[in-house]
């Protein structure tokens, strides 16, 4: 058997190594955990660039759809701007023609179907019919809205 002083020096130096790895132990692990931090601290640096670009993509998207929409209604359809110029070129041409009657002066213009407005004859009120000629305007039935509108699209 050794001696208690061999032993005694065994395990020191048993001790002495224990110790030793400790600290290599420590200090690796306060280094992954420096690494562990930069890292993460990294990662959250590329969220938030990532974050903050998605934020400008999204506006810059916003502000083109507006862009599109402003311009969607500026700028219609070149067959829409050709129909809308042939309206209001066969509204020009046939005010003159439609404007006396509008005002219930005369009879309807050539042309009108005569069926449909004997049908329409019956649907207004006579004193209504009757006031509407002695105030010089359009006579009130089915079609007074409609009267209306074409003449306030005549500029009268």
């Amino acid at each position: 058997m050794k001696s208690y002083l061999a032993q005694e020096v065994d395990l020191s130096k048993i001790h002495e190594n224990i110790l030793s790895r400790r600290v290599k132990l420590l200090q690796q692990m306060e280094s992954c955990l420096e690494e562990h931090e930069t890292e993460e601290r990294c990662r959250q640096q590329e969220v938030d660039a990532a974050y903050e670009r998605n934020r400008i993509l999204l506006n810059d998207i916003e502000v083109a759809e507006k862009r599109l929409h402003t311009r969607a209604r500026l700028l219609p359809h070149p067959n829409i701007l050709n129909l809308e110029t042939q309206y209001w070129a066969s509204v020009e041409d046939t005010i003159p023609k439609w404007e006396q009657f509008l005002l219930g002066r005369t009879e309807a213009p050539i042309g009108v179907w005569k069926h449909k407005a004997v049908k329409r004859k019956g649907t207004g009120n006579p004193e209504t019919m009757q006031k509407a000629k002695n105030k010089d305007l359009p006579p009130s039935g089915l079609n007074s809205k409609l009267t209306l509108r074409q003449h306030n699209v005549a500029g009268h």
